[in-house]
C-alpha cells in the first residue's frame, strides 16, 4: 500500500442553519454605551453653569430649546461654525485637553460677534474612535468654560464613538453658535469710510490658526517645548486658549460708542491681510502700518526658527492682534481709553483709505 506524505486539510463543516452564532454586543463592535452615559453624567454640572434664563429644559432632549421672545424687537439671527484645526494634534501630543474647548468656542463666538450679535447658545460635536471618559469630560469642560466667558449657553451637542475612524487617543471637535442682534444694529460695514482708524486688540497667542506651519517649525527645531519665550514655556505660549472678546465688545456696542464702532474683524485664518478687508466696502482699502506690528515673543520665535517671510507671517498668523475695531477717527482716542478700562491691550495699526487700483491692503 502506498501512503501519501501530503494530506489535504478537511473541509470545514458547513454551518447549520439552526446553530446559533456567537452573540455580539455594541461593546464588542467598539462602542461603549456605558462610557457615553458616564460622560453625560460628568458634564451635566459643567453644562448647567452655562445656562441662561432663555434655555428651556435641560440635557437629554432630541432638540435644544431656547426662547428669545420679548428680548428683541426685530431679531436677526447670526450663526457660525468652526473647529480648532491642527492645534488639536498639539493638544493631544501634550495631553492638554482642558483648554482646547475654549478655543472651539472662541473661534465661533468671535465670528458671530463681528456682526454685532450677542452669542446666545452653542452646540459641540466630539468624535473619537474609543471614548475615554476623563478626556471627554475635560474637553467638554473647556467648552463649558468658553461658553461662560462668552455668556452663551452650552445647550446641546453630540458625542460620537466611531471605532476604526480615528487612531487611539485621537478625537475631533467642531462647534456651532447662534447669536442675535437687532436688525437696526447689524454691523455690515455700511458705516465704514476713509479715515476710520483700525484699533487692534491683543491676542493671547496664535489662537487656533497656523498650527500646521507651527507644528512643522516645531518638528524641525526638535520640539523644544520647554524653551523660554518671553517668560513662559513655548508649550504654554502655543497652547494659550483663544481670547474671547464677546463681553467687552458688547459693552462697547451697547454703550455710548455704539455709533462710533463702524465695523469689527476677527483675525483668524488669513491673518491680518485677509480678515480686516472682509468688513470693508469695495470702494475702500486698508493702509496698515508695518511698524505697528511688533511680534510678541512666540511669533518672533516662530518667524526666526522657521525663517518665515514677513508677508507670510501677516497672512498666516494674527501676529499678536486677535480682533480689530474700525472706528471713527475723532473717537479713536476715547474708545482706546474705554478699552484700557476694560483691561484690553490695544494699539492703532492703520486706517481705512480710498482704494488705489487693485491693491486693497497695503502693509508698509
Amino acid at each position: 500500500m502506498v501512503v501519501s506524505t501530503t494530506t489535504r486539510p478537511p473541509e470545514p463543516p458547513l454551518p447549520s442553519p439552526t446553530s446559533p452564532a456567537t452573540p455580539l454586543t455594541y461593546r464588542d463592535a467598539g462602542v461603549d454605551i456605558d462610557a457615553g452615559e458616564a460622560v453625560v453624567e460628568g458634564i451635566k454640572p459643567l453644562v448647567a453653569r452655562t445656562f441662561r434664563p432663555e434655555v428651556m429644559g435641560g440635557l437629554g432632549g432630541f432638540g435644544a430649546l431656547f426662547n428669545i421672545a420679548g428680548k428683541y424687537r426685530e431679531p436677526v439671527l447670526v450663526s457660525g461654525t468652526d473647529g480648532v484645526g491642527t492645534k488639536l494634534k498639539l493638544a493631544q501630543q501634550l495631553g492638554r485637553h482642558d483648554s482646547i474647548g475654549i478655543d472651539l468656542v472662541g473661534m465661533c463666538v468671535n465670528d458671530v460677534l463681528v456682526q454685532g450679535a450677542e452669542p446666545l447658545f452653542f452646540l459641540d460635536y466630539f468624535a473619537t474612535g474609543k471614548l475615554d471618559v476623563a478626556t471627554t469630560v475635560a474637553v467638554v469642560g473647556g467648552i463649558a468654560k468658553g461658553c461662560e466667558l462668552a455668556g452663551c449657553a452650552l445647550i446641546g451637542g453630540e458625542t460620537a464613538e466611531m471605532p476604526d475612524m480615528y487612531p487611539p487617543g485621537e478625537y475631533d471637535l467642531a462647534g456651532f453658535c447662534v447669536g442675535a442682534v437687532e436688525k437696526s444694529d447689524v454691523l455690515d460695514g455700511a458705516k465704514v469710510h476713509a479715515g476710520d482708524v483700525l484699533l487692534g486688540i491683543a491676542s493671547s497667542g496664535p489662537h487656533s490658526n497656523g498650527y500646521s506651519l507651527i507644528r512643522r517649525i516645531l518638528a524641525r527645531a526638535g520640539n523644544p517645548l520647554d524653551l523660554d519665550v518671553g517668560g513662559v514655556k513655548l508649550a504654554d505660549a502655543l497652547m494659550a486658549p483663544t481670547s474671547i472678546y464677546v463681553k467687552p465688545m458688547l459693552e462697547l456696542l451697547r454703550g455710548e460708542w455704539r455709533e462710533d464702532v463702524h465695523a469689527m474683524a476677527h483675525i483668524t485664518g488669513g491673518g491680518l491681510t485677509e480678515n480686516i478687508i472682509r468688513v470693508i466696502p469695495d470702494g475702500l482699502g486698508l493702509d496698515i502700518e508695518a511698524s505697528s506690528i511688533v511680534l510678541p515673543p512666540v511669533f518672533d520665535w516662530l518667524q526666526r526658527e522657521g525663517a518665515v517671510p514677513r508677508q507670510e507671517m501677516w497672512r498666516t498668523f494674527n501676529c499678536g492682534t486677535g480682533f480689530v475695531l474700525v472706528v471713527a477717527r475723532e473717537m479713536a482716542h476715547a474708545i482706546g481709553t474705554a478699552l484700557d478700562r476694560m483691561g484690553l491691550r490695544h494699539h492703532a495699526i492703520g486706517q481705512v483709505v480710498a482704494r488705489d487700483g487693485d491693491e486693497r491692503v497695503r502693509i508698509g
